[in-house]
């Protein structure tokens, strides 16, 4: 029943946010922002006006990169910064809408595309979540509030628009669980897909390496109260090559989609067979107006090309983007510091309750505690499981590196796209700072019974089976630590389609 409370409320947000970009769309004029704008490769057809006024919002910003290259390739050099799995979907969905070319046209068919698919990848990734959430912490309640929160997320537009984190979050979320279950290969391959759709999939090697280690470590264990001798010698050699053979293979298929890309970009640059006059017309007036890269074999090849390890990815997020360590810390940058200050606080304080919690865990890398290894025992549940710590270390780790190296509001959809910590911790706040949360997550079952018996329908029955939107009619009654978490979730939830979708700066 968990699970469809978690698919009711994703749906109905998903509804009201397609619903609300459209009114704030039209509502709202656009800023005239100096943003990635190609020309259009047709001219629209009967329902491209509709399709445009409906979904157009969802187009803003780095979105108009997935669709370009959607629908005209890899043209540009600063193209590949934006990994090629959305597209390759979002291109699969327009053509799938083959019936309607008469009356849209492939701009409109992806801008469906994008509505329709990442609608349905976002319900993907909150059950995902749900189910992640059921194994590691071991705590039902703790795992419905937190996905009810996803549900809600701060990076909500950004999993609604053109964008890659509604797909990334359900690869990475969906593949952590099939890990966490053992399914180790299934694992790997779908958090390789996700490393084809964000360059952070990389760091969920992190995962493939850390819990088969303490599966390992909670084996030798058991099997050194049963063998000696040579049988306990042979069993230690087994488990320590098999180890590193999982690690090698696991980590070769989460990082091949990044360099099979990269080396597809320095193919492209490096050693191009193509000329500037084979490329359409408008495209390349516009390189020519803006100053964009576009390959060329009789011009020397770019400067990146001759490093010693020559990384498209890496000369784009350096010179087009200016990502680096500590570039963005300047007096200007404050504002946007400001608005990822909710995110951040939410990730230290995470990680700050939980070393407290476990201190002498913590200090034993999650691997031990007390002289037994804890993959080997029944964990307490909750957000202070043993489990969580690489979870907490992992959430760490892209914490400080989107606060010290990337533009820093960009660090909300960052980390809500990445791992599940952000909506652990919330929703662990909640419950202990919450009456209303504590009686209606405890009496759920009594009450899923007698709705269930009624029969009533699916609009009267949401709010009781959902402590979230159980909340909304005692709002002034709520603890401050309610108002101030579910206020900020839904605040960003809301503001964020206001302003992006009519190209104002956010997260």
């Amino acid at each position: 029943m968990d699970v469809s409370t978690v698919l009711q409320f994703a749906t109905f947000t998903r509804g009201v946010s397609l619903l609300l970009q459209a009114l704030l769309n039209a509502a709202i004029p656009d800023h005239d922002a100096d943003a990635f704008s190609p020309p259009r490769a047709e001219e629209p057809r009967f329902l491209d006006p509709a399709v445009e006024w409906l979904f157009g919002g969802l187009s803003r910003w780095d979105a108009e990169h997935y669709l370009f290259i959607a629908e005209r390739g890899y043209q540009y050099e600063h193209n590949f910064a934006f990994f090629p799995l959305l597209p390759v979907v979002l291109r699969g969905l327009a053509e799938t809408m083959w019936p309607l070319g008469s009356w849209l046209t492939m701009r409109g068919r992806l801008l469906l595309a994008v509505a329709l698919g990442n609608s349905a990848l976002f319900l993907l990734s909150a059950v995902a979540l749900y189910a992640l959430g059921r194994v590691v912490l071991q705590d039902r309640r703790l795992a419905l509030v937190s996905s009810l929160l996803y549900c809600l997320t701060p990076a909500n537009v950004f999993m609604t628009a053109g964008y890659s984190e509604s797909l990334f979050a359900a690869l990475t979320f969906g593949g952590l669980f099939l890990l966490e279950k053992g399914f180790t290969l299934r694992a790997c391959l779908a958090l390789g897909i996700a490393t084809a759709s964000r360059a952070n999939g990389l760091v969920n090697v992190g995962f493939l390496l850390y819990l088969p280690l303490q599966q390992a470590l909670s084996q030798i264990r058991a099997h050194r109260q049963t063998a000696g001798g040579n049988g306990r010698v042979f069993y230690y050699t087994w488990v320590s090559v098999r180890l590193l053979f999982t690690a090698v293979l696991g980590t070769g298929l989460i990082a091949l989609p990044f360099f099979a890309f990269q080396y597809y970009g320095y193919r492209t640059f490096c050693t191009p067979s193509l000329s500037p006059e084979q490329m359409p017309p408008v495209l390349l007036a516009l390189a020519e107006s803006k100053g964009y890269r576009v390959p060329d074999e009789n011009a020397p090849p770019p400067l990146w090309c001759l490093r010693p390890v020559p990384l498209l990815y890496s000369h784009i997020q350096d010179v087009y983007w200016d990502v680096g360590f500590l570039r963005y810390f300047q007096v200007k940058q404050i504002p946007n510091f400001l608005l990822a200050l909710p995110m951040a606080t939410l990730g230290s304080a995470a990680a700050y309750l939980y070393y407290h919690a476990n201190t002498d865990l913590c200090l034993r890398l999650g691997l031990w505690y007390g002289g037994m290894y804890l993959r080997s025992d029944k964990p307490t549940p909750g957000f202070y499981n043993p489990r969580v710590f690489v979870y907490i270390v992992h959430a760490t780790v892209l914490l400080t590196f989107g606060a010290f190296c990337m533009h820093v509001q960009v660090l909300t959809r960052f980390l809500a796209s990445s791992s599940p910590v952000p909506f652990w911790v919330s929703a662990q706040l909640l419950i202990l700072n919450e009456p209303l949360i504590r009686r209606s997550t405890s009496s759920s079952s009594k009450r899923q019974q007698q709705y269930r018996a009624a029969n009533s329908s699916s609009s009267r029955s949401l709010a009781p089976h959902n402590p979230i939107l159980a909340l909304m009619p005692h709002w002034r009654t709520c603890s401050p630590t309610t108002q101030c978490i579910v206020g900020y979730y839904i605040s960003y939830w809301l503001l964020g389609l206001a302003l992006h979708c009519n190209f104002l700066p956010w997260t």
